[in-house]
């Protein structure tokens, strides 16, 4: 039989394993900006990423609850639409995959998947202390 119609990585797990290893790694990009996996896994999870991050880019509460659904995490999603949508000014190409090398223990090829943008994280927070500030100023008077 041909895989005619097939797209995708099956990693040796079964359907339910292989969406929770997808969904993690994913939440820790999101998360983390960068991680470092195997070369296989990083190209499985830029596919996904990437699609999530133009839905991010669109805005909505309709592609909100599609990407909650798909990451099943709600503080990753919060992060993906309230920080990282913002910062990107591209159409496209979201992600890059640089080789780290192999695997000590089984020779694997292992990849770092990053975003091609700088992200600032810290952006929020300081939105937040600017928001903090303005009502104690308020309060006071």
């Amino acid at each position: 039989m041909h895989r005619h119609g097939i797209k995708g990585r099956k990693f040796g797990r079964e359907t339910d394993q292989r969406l929770a290893l997808t969904r993690g790694l994913m939440c820790a990009l999101i998360r983390y900006q960068s991680i470092t996996t195997t070369l296989a896994r990083a190209k499985e999870i830029r596919r996904e990423t990437e699609k999530l991050i133009t839905l991010a880019k669109k805005g909505g509460l309709s592609n909100r609850r599609l990407v909650i659904e798909r990451l099943n995490d709600i503080e990753a999603t919060s992060i993906l639409f309230d920080v990282i949508a913002p910062q990107i000014k591209r159409d496209s190409g979201y992600l890059r995959i640089e080789h780290a090398g192999a695997r000590r223990g089984d020779n694997s090829e292992m990849g770092t998947i990053s975003f091609v943008d700088e992200i600032d994280y810290d952006l929020d927070k300081s939105n937040s202390d600017v928001k903090e500030k303005k009502a104690t100023k308020k309060e006071d008077k």
